[in-house]
């Protein structure tokens, strides 16, 4: 059970009960007061660790309030968390309040509550000394200060805002807020060196931690929230020492980097500001990343499982064309940077995994990176109408397939030579159209066993009649467009799919 003792003014009963159930349920001590009069007599009374305090009180403000604590030597070191609907005009009206550290903007969701308050614990006292005395403490970036830049994703989106400050080469924090977690990143001259975040489930990042980096797994407890005071204080001695490997921590603090940067982008975010700093936890200025944030979103796209990735049959990739745009690729592998320079025109999946020399399943999570940073569209295709031919010709099937090759036809042509080959050609897919030489009906049962609708184009041949069940027939010596033709027929004859106008 904590022994630490948290005091909440609020006038709202709802908010009250929200926040006592919540925190006791966390295992803080709890007080709780209606009133701006009966908080202070509490604060006096019982030294709470932590105030979290409504702005707008009966008979008077949150800031009279701070003001009130701030004249009592004992009470002006109590760490203060306000909270208001008002959210920017609040946060100037606390500026000069040392006590005050952070926001919680309402309305707040328990989880929210509860990670505001962790962080707040492990950092207030020391933020509110800092500010008293003028001091930067750097593990408390995204407490109150002069924010730079602010404002609603309703209007920017987090590609924008980071883009901006790459561009800019800013130092600073910027914090992106959401209903149930913060999530900050820490930049130096434009440039990722770390991302923390409080709220986010940290199985999220430790699951996905390899296992050259499990043994660091506990570190993972400090590091994500970004926790100050003594613990994160004995890391970086450790580091120091060389008791810990640089190396594999640096590693350690990519991999969270990056899927907490894949989180922001995956999830809906609603708020963001950004303040100007020039110093940095001391952890994260001993081993910066230095990263772009199209590098962290490759790697932690290329984590993610198959069932976190969307469809990407059908469609077609091509790079965007976007004004003031972040070009800013370090941290990048030259396979992946040629990913970009490809998609200058439309390219499927399988063509860039070919250009690029690897498999799909990289590519496709290559692909997702660059949709999430906004640098590359999805054009969908329409689909074309499969058409399988079996031709035992080989002359005739080997030149049919060489020119619909060159050419943008109207369907998706498969060539079988052989009747195994055709076989095994019918179990992976079920085509549109099935064309094949007349006395062959086996085939025609299996795929209309699969496909009710196939369309059938009979090849005439000697010695044969043609297929009763045929949409088009074909005479021996067909050519190409005699080909084309045909199948088109017996696809509008089948009545189930009109195919786009053959080139002549």
């Amino acid at each position: 059970m904590s022994q630490h003792t948290i005091l909440v003014i609020d006038d709202s009963a709802t908010i009250r009960r929200l926040a006592v159930g919540a925190l006791t349920r966390a295992g803080y001590q709890v007080l709780a007061a209606p009133t701006a009069e009966e908080g202070l007599q509490l604060a006096e009374r019982e030294s709470p660790d932590l105030i979290i305090l409504d702005h707008q009180l009966p008979g008077t403000t949150g800031f009279e309030v701070c003001t009130q604590l701030l004249a009592d030597n004992r009470l002006a070191q109590i760490p203060i968390v306000a909270s208001s609907t008002l959210r920017k005009q609040a946060y100037v009206e606390y500026a000069d309040c040392s006590n005050v550290i952070d926001m919680l903007p309402k309305p707040y969701t328990e989880e929210i509550l509860l990670s505001t308050v962790e962080h707040a614990i492990n950092t207030g006292a020391m933020v509110v000394d800092s500010q008293a005395h003028g001091t930067a403490v750097p593990e408390t970036c995204n407490s109150l200060g002069d924010e730079s830049l602010s404002g609603t994703f309703a209007a920017f989106s987090l590609r924008e805002v980071l883009d901006f400050l790459n561009n800019g080469s800013k130092t600073g924090v910027l914090e992106v807020e959401a209903e149930n977690w913060r999530t900050w990143f820490y930049l130096r001259d434009g440039r990722v060196d770390a991302v923390t975040s409080n709220g986010v489930d940290k199985d999220l990042v430790t699951r996905k931690l390899p296992d050259s980096l499990q043994s660091l797994a506990p570190v993972l407890n400090l590091t994500i929230s970004g926790k100050g005071g003594s613990e994160l204080d004995g890391l970086v001695q450790l580091l120091n020492n060389r008791v810990l490997d640089p190396r594999l921590l640096q590693k350690m603090l990519r991999h969270q980097s990056s899927v907490l940067t894949m989180h922001c982008f995956q999830s809906a975010a609603k708020t963001f500001r950004f303040e100007p700093s020039n110093t940095l936890p001391p952890l994260f200025s001993d081993l910066p990343l230095q990263s772009s944030i199209l590098a962290l979103l490759i790697e932690a796209a290329l984590l993610l499982e198959d069932s976190e990735l969307p469809p990407f049959e059908q469609v077609s990739f091509i790079r965007k064309a976007i004004r003031g745009q972040n070009l800013d690729r370090a941290g990048l592998s030259a396979k992946h940077q040629k990913v970009v320079g490809l998609l200058g025109e439309l390219h499927s999946l399988a063509q860039v995994a070919q250009k690029l020399g690897c498999e799909q399943s990289e590519a496709m999570r290559v692909l997702y990176a660059l949709t999430k940073a906004e640098l590359v569209e999805v054009k969908r295709v329409a689909a074309k109408p499969l058409v399988v031919l079996f031709e035992p010709d080989a002359d005739r099937a080997g030149q049919l397939k060489a020119e619909l090759e060159r050419e943008d036809v109207a369907f998706d042509v498969k060539v079988a030579r052989e009747k195994l080959a055709l076989q095994l050609l019918l179990k992976k897919s079920v085509p549109d159209a099935l064309v094949l030489p007349s006395g062959n009906q086996p085939p025609i049962d299996y795929v209309r066993h699969k496909n009710p609708n196939v369309a059938i184009v009979s090849i005439e041949s000697d010695g044969e009649q043609s297929c009763d069940c045929a949409n088009a027939t074909l005479a021996q010596g067909y050519g190409k467009q005699a080909f084309l033709d045909s199948v088109a027929m017996a696809l509008r004859n089948q009545n189930h799919i009109e195919p786009a106008a053959t080139p002549v």
